[in-house]
This record gives structure tokens, sequence and C-alpha cells, in this order.
């Protein structure tokens, strides 16, 4: 049964202040619908969070959206039409808008769904509590399955049984874990039919294409603290299926360090603090994460000086290795390091090619100006242009 509560976000709240989305759901409600802000947006704005995507639904068939959009003068975008999504722009804006819907087939990856009119049916296809949060055009909440009772608790709870919502997308294993760092109460541990119906699920994980599993561990490792969800997907066997060879023990080192020295989190930061076994092809990262990711290790692990890195490889790198290097040891990183590592970082070499022509040419003057930089940087960058010149 719907449940409306007496309970109306503010008005101020960003999307429904939005004059393009009030005129989406403006378009539904003319011609006799219903239509709803659902998910993540009502989720983060009832926790005083910013905004997640803004996700529309409603009991009219796509087709019936999108002509009702057309006669208020909106622009429908067919985007995912067979699965009850059409895209209305509205002021340049585009919002995703989904017909109610139920599953009548899945696989583990994707779900056969069959249209609704039922809002219950709707929130009943969706994987936790907290994500099956209604509002209407005027903030209003509606709360078909006691969501907001978890919400305010911080409590991650699949909807009624969580071996179903589990083998219904295999996904919802890592989303569990992703949205307990995000927005569990720490103190509540976690809830322990999820974790059975998770160790029981495990095999499932193998299904899963390399891209969703790397998305999804990329946003679990941005949150504040992922350390106590990784421990549990090590425990239960997750991590050990979409990571091997990770050991998650310096996550929670990093996550310390990077607190002590007032440094925002950074995910691959605590993604080379978790290693683990063809990490780029594991989790298909970018071309430009892979880079980083690698080179991260090299400097953390190699012989360079912090100077050096940062010089070379820029702060950021410079940082993560001296994370590493700290969690290595097993001591927290000196503040110091910090103005160290940002004075390497904006060093600029006093040398150019031009100075040592015509004495050296070609390969040699290449050779000249590596031997140079050598010194200079042995010295800390304190030699000068002279110094560096007069260098036998």
């Amino acid at each position: 049964m719907d449940r409306t509560y007496d309970l109306t976000l503010s008005s101020s709240t960003s999307w429904l202040a939005d004059a393009d989305a009030q005129a989406v759901c403006a378009a539904l409600q003319d011609g006799g619908h219903s239509i709803f802000f659902v998910g993540g947006c009502v989720r983060n704005a009832l926790l005083g969070l910013p905004d997640s995507d803004v996700d529309m639904s409603t009991d009219a068939l796509p087709e019936r959206v999108m002509a009702l959009a057309a006669r208020a003068g909106l622009k429908a975008v067919p985007t995912g039409v067979e699965h009850g999504t059409v895209t209305v722009v509205s002021g340049g804006k585009g919002f995703e808008v989904t017909t109610f819907r139920r599953d009548v087939e899945t696989d583990g990856r994707r779900a056969v769904v069959a249209f609704s009119s039922s809002i219950d049916e709707d929130a009943r296809r969706r994987d936790f509590t907290m994500n099956a949060l209604y509002a209407d055009a005027s903030g209003r909440v509606i709360d078909p399955l006691e969501g907001l009772a978890d919400l305010r608790a911080r409590r991650v709870r699949f909807i009624e049984d969580a071996n179903a919502r589990i083998r219904e997308d295999y996904l919802r294993t890592l989303r569990y874990f992703r949205f307990c760092a995000w927005y569990a109460n720490p103190d509540e541990g976690f809830d322990p039919d999820a974790i059975a119906a998770i160790a029981a699920n495990t095999d499932g994980l193998e299904t899963l294409s390399a891209e969703r599993i790397g998305a999804e561990l990329q946003k679990l490792l941005a949150a504040p603290d992922p350390a106590p969800a990784l421990a549990v997907m090590r425990q239960t066997g997750v991590l050990g299926v979409v990571l091997p060879g990770s050991d998650d023990r310096w996550v929670s080192l990093i996550v310390h360090f990077e607190g002590l020295l007032d440094l925002p989190p950074y995910w691959l930061w605590r993604l080379a603090a978790l290693s683990g076994e063809d990490v780029s092809d594991r989790l298909r990262l970018s071309k430009a994460d892979a880079k980083e990711h690698d080179r991260l290790k090299v400097a953390a692990f190699g012989g360079q000086s912090l100077r050096e890195i940062a010089y070379r490889d820029g702060e950021k790198i410079a940082l993560g290795a001296a994370l590493l290097r700290a969690c290595m040891a097993e001591t927290p990183p000196d503040k110091a390091v910090l103005e160290t590592i940002n004075d390497a970082a904006q060093a600029k070499f006093p040398i150019s090619a031009a100075d040592l022509m015509p004495k050296f040419e070609g390969p040699e003057l290449g050779a000249r100006l590596k031997q140079l930089e050598a010194v200079w940087i042995a010295s800390e960058f304190t030699a000068d242009r002279d110094t560096l010149l007069k260098t036998p």
C-alpha cells in the first residue's frame, strides 16, 4: 500500500525549484497521469546531500509520455522505450521519465519488464528500500515500502527477499557495499540478511562485465571511508572474485593518513593500496586511469625520491607515493612532505638546450641535458644555472 507521509521536501530543493523539471511534471499531470521524482534525488534531498541524478517515474505508457510532451511543446526522445524510458527535453535539459514497471524475467544481468500502473509494483523491482522513495511535484514524499524509516536510521536494506534482489542483478552485491560506504551508519554494522544472501551468491559476480564492476568499485573507493565495506567484501568472498590477489588492509591506513594530511579522498590512491591481479583489465580502467594507477605503483615502490616524483609526474602521483610508502612503513607521513612535494611539483629546470649550444649538439646535447638535470635533482633543486653550467 502506498504510504504518503506528512512530509514535504523544501520547495528550495533544486530539482523541485527547477522550472524545467516542473514543466515535465505539468505535461504529464495535464494529461491525467501521475508523475513522481524517484530514487537517488529523493534519497539525497532527505539526507541533505548534494543532488543525485533526477529521475522520474509515471503511470503513463511511453507512447503517451511522448504524445503529452509534444503537446506541451517539449521534445521527447525514445532513449530506452523498450524498457519504458523516454528522455523529455525541457529548457535544454534531459529528464528521464520511466513508466512504472515490474520484472517478468531476469538472468542476473538484465531484466525483461512489463509496464504497470502500480507504484507499489514499481517500487518492488528496485534494489534497496532507501531507493524506493518517491516525491510528487509538490515535494510530498511517497514511501511504498517503508524506506523512509531505513533512510532515517541510515540502514541499507534490500527490498523484501535479499536473495531474489541479488539474483535479479548480481551488480546489486557491489551496489550494496557502495551504498553502505556512502550512506550507512557505521555504528550499526551490516544487515545480516544482506550479508548472508551476498555470501550465498558470489558465483553470479563472474557474469558481470569488467566495465560494470570497475564503475562500482570506483564509486565505492571514492567514499569517505570504504575500508569497513571492503573488509566485509573480503570476508564474504566478494573481493576475491572481483579483484583476485587484492588486500584491503592498507585501505584503512591510507584513509587515516589522508585525514592526517587534510587531503581529499582519491579513489586511485586507494585502488593502488588495494592492488590485485590485472587490475586495469579486470576493472576496465580508462587509458588515463590505467596509466596513472601503474605510475603510482612504480613511484611508490621504486627508488625515486618524492621530490623527483613530484617534479616528473606531478603532485598527485607524489602524494599517492608518499601515502603508499607510509602504509608500507605503517608510520604516518610527516606533514612537511606536503610542502616538499608542492615545491618540487612547481620546480623549473634552469637549463635549456640553447645554454649548451653550440658546444653540444645532437645526441650529446640530449645526454648533457639529462646529466645536468640529474645533478640539479640531486641538489634538491638548489643548484642554479651558473653552477650547473660549470659542472664537469
